[in-house]
């Protein structure tokens, strides 16, 4: 019994906020600083930055709270269910008059030793060269196939499939089976990357993915063999490890690193859109191209006709032509349109009928042309009662001067020839020319 109560007859009575007080003066001079090893549970980041959770194991529970400026120094990201060692004072929370552990540093329970072991193992491969970035290869824009190495049971694999699935359902994904956690996680992980190496069809990109963990649950991507195995790859290998703040060796190792599984499908799956349009716009240019090579095709026929003197064999010998390059630009139009239909169905059918309509739209201007040819023919301008003068030599007579009276001469008429000896000729112009 107290003197207190020795001289009252009962216990001391306080209130309740005085209570509060000497309980967390008491806490603070018996236990502070104090750790705690234990199990997050419900945890939960306010938006003013702060943290809230609870660190149990199977024979108590302790209310945590951890301030914005040590939540900002955290090196990973707390989830429900992490074993962790905190750093803290013990507090009482006046308001409710609730024991709570203010924690001032986290880190995951037994990643002391390990992240030691992480980081002396990282620093000697960074000094070999396994991490230089000059080796690292830009990843294919278009894979013929994809390896990919994860646990068959993995949540990983569902998130990696689904996404490919969306995006690219056409590209083969290579799936080589392996543990990603425990003692022979590493060397199957290194035997299934040797295999996909060794594919007699070969993949063009490897994802190596897992979900999130601890760091015991990520070790064996931290394997030395692993590391050198990645770097031996003769394709790119995209490492999509943990989350987003989880770093492994074979990170650092691979071509590139995705901050998760599903990032890692995404990187080299480019939506089907993307390449549709791509499809359509290499479609424009083809028609576009096809049409002024016909225009110029075109001009070069309308060229020629004016500078020769015989229309009809200009005709015959253009349209030969133009039938040949028709042809031929016909043949290659639908060799690409096929190419193009394996992605794109229908681009061959409407590309032939404008090339069709452009066809019958040149044979029309090209007729045009040949009709006007026609009117300009010599022989429609003897039917006018003009005649055409040829020597004994058959040269044409176009001058009085190559004429001298008694000299035989025939003239052309519209319908047929008739001799004649010139009598006498005038260069004045003024009288015609006699001829018997």
């Amino acid at each position: 019994m107290s003197d207190f109560e020795a001289r009252t007859g009962g216990p001391r009575v306080w209130n309740v906020g005085a209570l509060c007080r000497a309980v967390a003066d008491t806490l603070e001079a018996r236990f502070n600083p104090v750790g705690v090893r234990g199990e997050i549970s419900g945890f939960s980041r306010a938006a003013s930055g702060h943290c809230y959770f609870a660190l149990k194991d199977e024979s108590g529970q302790l209310r945590c709270a951890m301030f914005r400026r040590a939540a900002g120094l955290l090196e990973f990201q707390p989830r429900d269910g992490d074993q962790v060692e905190v750093r803290g004072r013990l507090a009482v929370y006046e308001p409710r008059g609730d024991l709570q552990l203010v924690v001032e540093s986290m880190r995951r329970a037994g990643q002391g030793a390990l992240f030691e072991q992480f980081l002396q193992r990282k620093t000697r491969l960074e000094a070999e060269g396994l991490f230089d970035t000059a080796r690292k290869r830009a990843l294919p824009a278009m894979p013929r196939a994809i390896g990919l190495v994860t646990s068959p049971g993995a949540a990983a694999l569902h998130d990696v499939v689904t996404a490919l699935r969306r995006r690219v359902p056409h590209i083969p994904v290579v799936l080589a089976p392996a543990a990603v956690q425990g003692a022979g996680a590493p060397a199957e992980l290194t035997r299934s990357l040797q295999a996909l190496y060794m594919l007699r069809s070969p993949v063009d990109v490897i994802l190596l993915v897992r979900g999130g963990g601890s760091i015991e649950d990520l070790w064996a991507f931290n394997d030395e063999t692993l590391a050198r195995t990645i770097v031996q790859s003769p394709v790119p290998i995209i490492s999509g490890v943990g989350h987003e703040t989880d770093f492994t060796i074979a990170d650092f190792c691979a071509d590139l690193r995705a901050p998760t599984p599903t990032a890692a499908a995404e990187l080299v799956a480019a939506p089907r859109e993307l390449w549709l349009g791509a499809l359509a716009l290499l479609e424009g240019r083809l028609r576009t191209a096809l049409s002024a090579r016909l225009d110029a095709l075109s001009q070069r026929v309308d060229d020629a006709a004016t500078r020769l003197a015989r229309p009809s064999t200009l005709v015959l010998r253009q349209q030969l032509r133009l039938a040949q390059h028709a042809q031929r630009f016909r043949h290659v139009m639908l060799s690409r349109m096929q190419r193009l239909a394996q992605v794109q169905q229908g681009l061959q059918a409407e590309l032939p009928l404008d090339f069709a309509r452009a066809l019958m739209e040149r044979k029309e201007r090209l007729e045009r042309a040949a009709l006007r040819l026609q009117l300009l023919d010599p022989t429609l301008v003897l039917e006018r009662g003009y005649a055409w003068l040829t020597g004994p030599d058959g040269r044409a007579i176009t001058r009085t001067q190559q004429l001298a009276p008694g000299d035989a001469v025939q003239a052309r008429l519209a319908d047929g020839t008739a001799d004649m000896t010139v009598v006498q000729t005038d260069t004045t112009g003024l009288r015609p020319t006699r001829a018997s």
